[in-house]
């Protein structure tokens, strides 16, 4: 069928309801046939745009490492910590840290045999009770336990370090020497109260205990023994045997001497 083409045709606004000339009139996005005043585009947010996902995982990331290898930090900021909370060696790193504690937690036992390690505690923004931090073992390097910004009550610190030397014996320029943890009868430095502990575990020590004296080679010298602070356990050559000090203050210079045969020790200061 076919229409007419409408050059003089009127067409009534479906918006206004006012008349146009049909020629002039022009048809929205949803349809309707307007006057050109009435026309406009189609709103952009009539047509919003996809909504994407920013990405969030990073391509073939570095990130930080532990300075010690992995063992990184342990940080207890948890209420629900038991009360006596013990970590033995192997189970805590080179470092160990009680951040914001805010319950109580009781008694923190830290235990170290590795005598090459150095421990430190540090209990920040502590908000209720801490009770007794204990620090012990072979440690030698340094070990501190520190409270910071407590808020109430904090038990007493105690720290135990202990040095170990491991003593055996051995022939040197034709008789038998106390070697110091492989190191011919060296001097030795001792601290004033600080303890020290001979360990004669060894089986070459085997008849030759080691004890202290104030006179150089001991009894074997027109000395006698020296026993302030100083214990023994197990016999030597045995597993567990020692010999340990804790160097009294104003101790004078001693010097550890094999009781059984002359010659094989050497001098301990004590500054």
């Amino acid at each position: 069928m076919a229409y007419a083409k409408g050059k003089q045709a009127y067409g009534i606004c479906d918006i206004s309801g006012f008349r146009y000339k049909l020629k002039d009139m022009k048809r929205t996005w949803d349809g309707l046939l307007v006057g050109p005043d009435q026309w406009n585009a189609k709103h952009p947010q009539l047509e919003p745009r996809r909504h994407t996902t920013d990405p969030e995982a990073l391509f073939n990331p570095r990130p930080d490492k532990a300075e010690d290898g992995g063992n990184g930090f342990i940080v207890i900021s948890s209420p629900s910590i038991t009360k006596n909370f013990s970590m033995l060696p192997n189970t805590i790193p080179s470092k160990f840290e009680l951040a914001k504690l805010s319950s109580d937690l009781g008694s923190v036992s830290v235990v170290e045999n590795d005598n090459s390690i150095s421990e430190t505690l540090g209990s920040q923004l502590i908000t209720a009770y801490l009770g007794t931090v204990t620090v012990s073992g072979n440690i030698t390097e340094s070990v501190s336990v520190t409270g910071q910004a407590g808020t109430s009550a904090i038990g007493s610190p105690t720290v135990s370090a202990d040095t170990v030397y491991t003593v055996t014996v051995a022939s040197y320029l034709g008789g038998n020497r106390y070697y110091i943890d492989g190191v011919v009868y060296p001097t030795l430095n001792l601290s004033e109260g600080e303890t020290y502990r001979f360990d004669q575990s060894d089986s070459s020590n085997s008849g030759h205990p080691l004890r202290f004296s104030t006179t150089s080679d001991g009894s074997h010298g027109g000395g006698s023994e020296y026993t302030t602070g100083v214990t023994t356990n197990g016999t030597p050559g045995s597993s567990g045997a020692y010999t340990q000090i804790t160097v009294a203050v104003g101790a004078p210079t001693l010097y550890y001497y094999c009781t059984n045969h002359s010659g094989m020790g050497g001098q301990a200061n004590t500054p």
